[in-house]
């Protein structure tokens, strides 16, 4: 029994991370993030066609998955994945 509840932390982590990634706006995000090495809201905006707030709500879910980070360059913030959990999935699915 003990192998299925080694490490409650790590598992919960892990879940995190599917949750996170299992909205398709969410995954899309990451996977463009991914093949474009980083870039920031108003690309993702035209890239997907959808309000810049939508994608403000998905980029804060997945900042606080810890999947990804954003780095500020003068008025805009940059984003870039930081997971690599995540990274192994979305290439795992694609």
């Amino acid at each position: 029994m003990s192998e299925f509840g080694s490490d409650q932390k790590l598992l919960e982590y892990k879940a995190e991370i599917l949750k996170a990634l299992a909205h398709p706006v969410r995954l899309c995000i990451v996977k463009g993030l991914i093949q474009s090495k980083g870039c920031n809201v108003t690309h993702i905006q035209c890239c997907l066609g959808i309000p810049q707030s939508t994608i403000s709500q998905h980029i804060a879910k997945l900042k606080a998955a810890g999947i990804i980070e954003g780095q500020r360059s003068g008025v805009e913030i940059n984003y870039c994945v930081v997971s690599e959990e995540a990274k192994k999935v979305v290439q795992a699915l694609f």
